[in-house]
């Protein structure tokens, strides 16, 4: 027997959507393939939501911090990263979520995902053209940081448990890496 899977584009995906089909059950497209998001639990909300106030008082307006959003990639991808870090172009997200071009830094909070976090979705990142990634290993108070953007890979990974970091297209912003990993 063959197994044959279906690859979404995002036109037919903004169609269902539209349409309804996904009102039931939380997904996201990533690489023309539908992933079911896992319930959201209390820690993640929690990190999600004061991360989230943190950052917006640290940049003020100078960047738009999104939550739980979708951005758009190239590669038939709509993923809806936690933080979404971008530029400030307000009524212009009316007409398109936020491309590659308009994202300062993504930020993924995981305990379930984590796997998927470090690997699938920071290959589509990176190839994207998102030139720096974070993720937030919450089983073990890390921050992992992905920068250095090269031929559609990042050659950096930084491991960070304390101290301070600054983010590529903020190197006046000092963020405790703490208010990041620990409740």
């Amino acid at each position: 027997m063959t197994v044959t899977t279906y690859k979404w584009t995002l036109d037919r995906y903004h169609q269902a959507i539209d349409a309804g089909l996904f009102d039931d059950q939380p997904v996201e497209l990533l690489r023309g393939d539908l992933i079911a998001m896992p319930p959201e639990r209390e820690p993640h909300a929690y990190y999600n939501s004061e991360v989230g106030d943190y950052l917006r008082g640290l940049l003020g307006s100078r960047a738009k911090v999104r939550e739980a959003h979708p951005i758009t990639l190239a590669d038939d991808s709509e993923p809806i990263p936690d933080l979404a870090i971008v530029q400030p172009l307000g009524r212009v997200y009316l007409e398109h979520h936020p491309y590659p071009g308009d994202i300062y830094w993504l930020i993924e909070f995981s305990n379930a995902t984590l796997s998927k976090d470090l690997n699938e979705k920071r290959v589509a990142y990176a190839e994207s053209g998102i030139t720096e990634y974070w993720v937030v290993n919450l089983k073990n108070q890390q921050l992992h940081v992905f920068k250095d953007l090269q031929d559609g890979h990042y050659t950096t990974e930084d491991i960070l448990t304390g101290g301070t970091v600054s983010p590529l297209a903020f190197q006046d912003v000092f963020i405790q890496v703490k208010r990041l990993i620990t409740p």
